[in-house]
């Protein structure tokens, strides 16, 4: 069974950093693109972040450049996202999501359960 499971979310400060973190298991994802979203309340599901198969490539929603940074270790299967100078608007639940492919892409076919970051101002 393939999961996805997110880590590291939590109540933090305006200001402040967190780190998130996906464990793949089930089969490895070294071979595919990667995504952090977040979703708001009554808000739609955004791409935040991506990272290709090798890492040799990202993409930031203009909202988080500057302050989020994607990064993966395929030996771990595990993708990580550091949130930097977090802002109250940061606020949501953050979903690890995996490509089919190898570059980033609009494609996602398997989504982690979420974790919630709650950033006070």
């Amino acid at each position: 069974q393939v999961q996805l499971v997110e880590s590291g979310g939590g109540l933090v400060q305006a200001g402040g950093s967190l780190r998130l973190s996906c464990a793949a298991s089930g089969r490895t994802f070294s071979r595919n693109a990667m995504g952090w979203f977040r979703q708001a309340p009554g808000k739609e599901r955004d791409l935040v972040s991506a990272i290709s198969w090798n890492g040799g490539r990202t993409f930031y929603a203009d909202s988080v450049k500057g302050r989020f940074t994607i990064s993966r270790d395929n030996a771990k299967n595990t993708v990580y996202l550091q949130m930097n100078s977090l802002k109250p608007e940061d606020t949501a639940v953050y979903y690890c999501a995996a490509s089919p492919i190898a570059t980033i892409t609009g494609q996602y076919d398997y989504w982690g359960q979420g974790t919630q970051v709650t950033v006070s101002s």
